[in-house]
């Protein structure tokens, strides 16, 4: 059948999209950017541009679709556009009416666990969202989710990026505050069992992961599995609040955004008497979340070239290398084999990180001053080894190493950088020290293949770096994202 997934693009819509394709559904994607957020299915995904807030911009995304899921929502406020009222609500209102012009009866709400207990903003627009789904002629189905935990997404994986990368990790009080986290792929999997079921018409689901942990327990496994441990330093309820709201109106990313904080205090679990509809009804079978959040841990996504900010800048370093008796081929070999040796940073710096270049290997780098940060394989062909950084690194970009053969037998070893500073915070640091380092980080590599090679440098390394507009960055940015996303498809990670 044909189904209609608003939301599509974030934690949950791409697992959902994804596993709703496994099961041989055609998807049409409703966001307002579903041209972009459809090239990751290549040619299996429809794209349908709208803004669920805005009524006009909905009709006629439900033509010729069997069933309708509708996940989209925000979890913070950015006035004037994304405001509870405009989303939570009018938007759901919207595809209410959008499913029931195009004669869609099939309609799945994704809410909240505590829609009914919370006393946020959040929690009040999102039931305000199943009231109006109750009262609709749909045969809906309403599917309270406890916090999703999967690639970036805004709970679990904040906290693991502190550990990372913080010195020391706020908690609310000692983090004794019970949660129960539900994987991506298993909601995305219980969203498909609604889809395809009948029973489950006129129903109100709970669906949480099999275990309540702590948030304690989270940054003790994080320390163990990272090898990490952040000075722990306990924040009062009401304090963690107000600082988190602060950061908010202001516009600056605190570790934990309030949303995150209001679901910690309100207790997101289920209690004794409420069942888990994951394991209970639907009958799944997941992991435990102690296994999930190992996963996590290498799980973290790329950021793209257009998720930074200011300019795209270039960088290249090159060397030519004559006299080492090896081909191009052969040296980029040694490099991918001996790449945590050749670098001149721990480039296996959390226990059982690969410390060789593979296709789609996540590596854990240490950096002065940032703690643990992440790179990711996306391609390697004879000629050259393209990575990408991952959520958490100071700078939005990719590093391509390329070895050519030359006339004589040379051999050219280049670096190639494209990049933008994380965040407005990243780039100020770069500034001042950070791009002075990773020129020095750079330059270190280069000499250091072409000791490795046995030959020697014909000349001292050249160095070359530019800034690119916003019209030349942009096709650039397009041949980024398109390389992710095929290694993506590839390794059947959406």
């Amino acid at each position: 059948m044909k189904v209609l997934v608003t939301g599509g693009t974030g934690v949950i819509g791409t697992a959902t999209v994804t596993e709703l394709i496994r099961r041989g559904h055609q998807v049409r994607l409703l966001s307002r950017g579903a041209e972009e957020g459809a090239q990751a299915w290549a040619d299996s995904v429809e794209a349908f541009t709208g803004d669920v807030g805005d009524a006009a911009g909905v009709s006629g995304a439900a033509d010729g679709c069997a069933a309708v899921v509708h996940i989209t929502g925000i979890a913070e406020e950015s006035p004037p556009e994304a405001t509870f009222e405009r989303i939570n609500i009018g938007g759901t209102a919207n595809m209410l009416r959008e499913a029931e012009r195009a004669g869609v009866r099939r309609f799945i709400y994704i809410s909240s666990l505590g829609a009914a207990r919370g006393e946020s903003d959040y929690h009040r627009s999102k039931l305000k969202g199943e009231e109006l789904v109750r009262a609709s002629s749909a045969d809906w189905t309403i599917m309270r989710l406890g916090a999703v935990m999967g690639p970036g997404d805004e709970n679990v994986s904040v906290l693991l990026r502190m550990v990372r990368m913080l010195p020391a990790v706020p908690t609310i009080g000692n983090g004794s505050q019970p949660f129960q986290p539900v994987w991506h792929e298993d909601v995305a999997w219980a969203i498909g069992e609604c889809v395809e079921r009948d029973d489950v018409a006129g129903a109100l689901l709970r669906i949480a992961g099999p275990d309540v942990v702590t948030v304690r327990e989270v940054l003790d496994l994080f320390k163990a599995v990272t090898d990490r441990s952040p000075l722990r330093v306990p924040v009062p309820a009401f304090l963690a609040r107000i600082v988190t709201s602060i950061a908010a109106a202001v516009g600056i990313n605190a570790p934990i955004g309030t949303a995150t904080v209001q679901l910690l205090l309100e207790g997101n679990y289920l209690r004794a008497d409420e069942a888990n509809d994951l394991t209970g009804l639907l009958g799944a079978r997941p992991e435990s979340t102690r296994t999930r959040l190992v996963e996590l841990v290498d799980d973290v996504p790329e950021q793209t070239l257009d998720e930074g900010v200011g300019k795209l800048q270039r960088r290249r370093f090159q060397i030519d290398i004559v006299g080492s008796g090896s081909t191009a081929a052969h040296l980029l070999d040694v490099f991918a084999d001996e790449f945590a040796d050749i670098v001149p940073f721990e480039a296996a710096a959390e226990p059982g990180a690969p410390t060789r270049l593979e296709p789609a290997a996540t590596l854990t780098l240490a950096l002065p001053a940032r703690g643990h940060v992440q790179v990711r394989v996306e391609s390697i062909d004879e000629h050259s080894i393209t990575l990408a950084t991952l959520e958490g690194h100071p700078l939005a970009g990719i590093v391509r190493f390329r070895f050519q053969d030359g006339e004589g037998g040379a051999v050219r070893f280049t670096i190639d950088i494209a990049e933008r500073p994380a965040s407005r915070l990243d780039q100020i640091s770069m500034a001042l020290v950070g791009s002075a380092a990773q020129t020095r980080t750079w330059k270190q590599t280069t000499e250091n293949v072409a000791r490795r090679s046995g030959g020697r440098p014909v000349a001292d390394v050249e160095e070359e770096s530019w800034e690119l507009s916003d019209e030349s960055a942009e096709p650039l940015e397009e041949w980024v994202t398109g390389l992710i996303q095929r290694r993506r498809r590839e390794t059947g990670s959406q």
